[in-house]
């Protein structure tokens, strides 16, 4: 395969990356569209049951006419159900709630600007606080990526370790660190607090939530009847959450993108032309960072004695 042509190479890329698509979306098919019928055979025959009952008291029409209004209502985040904990979308943990949502591109759907000025504001804040955003996290990375790898150096000097199993063990650590914190620690605390989801759930909004899917199907708080008190708490601590459960992912993908292995197969399917002066000096300051965070002891080696 060395031998192909990039833009062979690349053609097998997107084949490839098409059949995942296709696979993703045949299993998905078989397994939520029965579940899906199902339910839209139970929701007709409630319906039909309550036309029975009550239709001689109602309109023609009239119950398809409150529930239009009531799903557009719901698609924007906007409910009269419950005991009123949530009447208030816009208050201020419900905002930030949502600003944090756009800024870090997750967008759980559960809310929706309603007027024009809203859709108009929301697409001028992210163009700017999305660059602003990016910044901060790139600023944040350059710091902390020197400190995440001195334990890594630490255990490759005493270890004897050589450079690329060094890096896939640190690579792998933090990956279950951050899986350990991040996913599987607040799926607990969500499983045994929300009440009305399951374990596999409470790790399915985890994750969705870190990868930035954020689908909406799942909140913390939301529709369980919570006091507003509380469901406010539960909106400021999703809030901190996703900060930096964001940050802590990002972190985990930059190392994992460091390892020899993947370098090697982003080789692959790149240029085979010879190194430039900026891929020279991006690989000089690669080996600098590395060569910072290891011992003094480690970083310079020992002078053969003289004769």
């Amino acid at each position: 395969m060395g031998a192909l042509r990039p833009w062979a190479r690349y053609g097998l890329l997107a084949v490839a990356h098409l059949l995942a698509l296709g696979l993703g979306a045949t299993v998905l098919q078989a397994l939520e569209g029965p579940p899906a019928l199902r339910l839209q055979a139970n929701l007709r025959a409630e319906l039909a049951t309550f036309q029975a009952e009550f239709g001689a008291c109602l309109p023609a029409g009239a119950l398809e006419e409150l529930l239009g209004t009531a799903l557009v209502a719901q698609a924007h985040g906007v409910s009269s159900l419950g005991n009123g904990s949530e009447a208030r979308n816009w208050d201020l943990p419900s905002a930030l709630l949502f600003t944090a949502s756009l800024l870090t591109t997750t967008g759980f759907g559960h809310m929706a600007p309603l007027s024009a000025g809203g859709k108009a504001f929301c697409v001028a804040y992210t163009a700017l606080g999305l660059p602003a955003s990016l910044a901060l996290v790139a600023a944040l990375r350059h710091y902390l990526v020197p400190l995440l790898s001195r334990p890594g150096a630490w255990v490759a000097t005493r270890w004897q370790l050589p450079p690329p199993r060094a890096a896939l063990l640190q690579a792998v650590a933090l990956g279950l660190l951050v899986v350990g914190v991040f996913v599987l620690l607040p799926a607990l605390v969500l499983w045994g607090v929300q009440g009305d989801c399951s374990l596999l759930e409470a790790i399915y909004f985890c994750f969705s939530s870190l990868s930035t899917i954020g689908l909406g199907d799942l909140l913390p708080g939301r529709g369980s009847g919570l006091h507003p008190v509380l469901y406010h708490l539960c909106q400021l601590a999703l809030l901190g959450y996703l900060l930096l459960g964001l940050l802590a992912m990002l972190l985990t993908v930059e190392t994992f993108s460091e390892l020899p292995q993947v370098r090697a197969m982003v080789k692959f399917f790149g240029s085979s032309g010879p190194v430039n002066a900026e891929d020279e000096g991006a690989i000089l300051g690669q080996d600098e960072l590395a060569l910072s965070t290891m011992p003094p002891s480690a970083a310079a080696p020992a002078q053969a004695p003289a004769c």
